[in-house]
């Protein structure tokens, strides 16, 4: 099959620091490739692929500092138009800009939703063109969308079973990975570790966006001496940052589409300690990859329960659901259904395991 991946242009694929979604692209690429497909990769020059790059900026824009990315986004679509023909499937990752442009191409175009979709805002694009094929990557993601857009699948993220290496000893620290912000709550994380007595190490980098809510927020509650501020992470520190982690705190306070992070967790066999939000009742099986909860008191008491998970369980559930080659499966069928003309309007099927 003749793939074309269109990848934000934020970052390279993968990208060089953080970057959920430029990393899921090149995992999916990858593993397409691998399965004898051929792949071409739009995306930014300095991405690193085994599929046809097709450079449509010199490097990721966050780190060249750029901050509107809409004006590269045109070009690149432009550039996919002029050679849609080559294409058996085009696959989208970058939400909105493409529609009015391969709205006449729907029957091989798909667009992978990466992130929240509860803002209003962006909800009369879908009322515009409700034909175009859309794929979320959890059911709850999905919950505020207008009833008429043409779901294909809901299709869990994966990761190459290399990726985040299993760690069969673990360690005795909370790990928070990601980013600061008032959603991703902290907060929460250090009053966790606070009254649970046990160290927290936070890997996270701050955007200018959330500059004052950390200065003003969580700064102040740092100078304990339970909780050690990392700052931003690379691929390689992410490893053993998660994996000699004796869990992962991830207690968010909004609707988190997907949550990468919880899978890289869970992959090392690091338990996930989740808040009741988003998609992650549907990742983390309570009990088995990690522990689900509604309040800082369950969460406290999650911290000892964590001591006795066995890391093994946490890694076969990885291994059971969320590899790169799952995913790259579930893409194939979807793109099949696409293709055959089957996937009508409203379809709710999911081959999310």
């Amino acid at each position: 099959m003749r793939i074309a991946q269109i990848a934000p242009l934020a970052e390279a694929v993968p990208p060089k620091l953080y970057g959920g979604t430029e990393r899921v692209v090149s995992w999916l690429t990858e593993e397409l490739v691998a399965q004898g497909h051929d792949v071409t990769l739009f995306a930014s020059g300095d991405s690193d692929t085994s599929a046809t790059l097709v450079p449509c900026v010199p490097r990721g824009l966050r780190l060249a500092g750029i901050r509107d990315h809409v004006a590269s986004h045109l070009v690149m679509l432009n550039n996919v138009r002029r050679r849609a023909d080559q294409f058996d499937v085009i696959h989208f990752h970058i939400d909105l800009l493409q529609y009015p442009l391969f709205q006449e191409l729907a029957h091989k175009c798909v667009t992978t939703l990466h992130g929240r979709l509860d803002l209003p805002d962006f909800h009369p694009v879908y009322y515009a063109f409700p034909h175009m094929p859309l794929v979320s990557i959890s059911d709850d993601q999905r919950r505020p969308m207008p009833p008429h857009v043409n779901w294909l699948a809901t299709i869990y993220h994966g990761l190459p079973s290399s990726s985040c290496r299993y760690n069969r000893k673990g360690g005795d620290y909370l790990a928070f990975l990601g980013r600061i912000a008032p959603e991703k709550r902290p907060d929460r994380a250090i009053e966790i570790a606070k009254r649970a007595g046990t160290r927290l190490k936070i890997a996270a980098k701050v955007d200018k966006v959330d500059q004052d809510y950390f200065e003003e927020a969580i700064r102040p509650v740092l100078d304990h001496p339970l909780i050690e501020f990392i700052g931003e992470i690379d691929e390689r520190q992410k490893v053993d940052f998660l994996g000699n982690a004796l869990a992962l705190l991830f207690p968010i306070d909004w609707p988190e589409p997907f949550g990468l992070v919880m899978i890289e967790a869970m992959s090392t066999g690091t338990p996930v300690i989740v808040w009741r939000h988003g998609s992650a009742p549907e990742v983390i099986e309570d009990g088995v990859s990690g522990l689900v909860v509604d309040s800082i008191d369950e969460a406290v008491s999650a911290v000892d329960r964590a001591r006795s998970m066995s890391r093994d369980r946490v890694r076969g559930c990885f291994e059971r659901r969320f590899t790169a080659e799952r995913m790259a499966n579930d893409y194939v069928m979807a793109y099949e259904r696409l293709l055959s003309g089957t996937a009508g309007r409203d379809a709710a099927a999911s081959v999310a395991a």
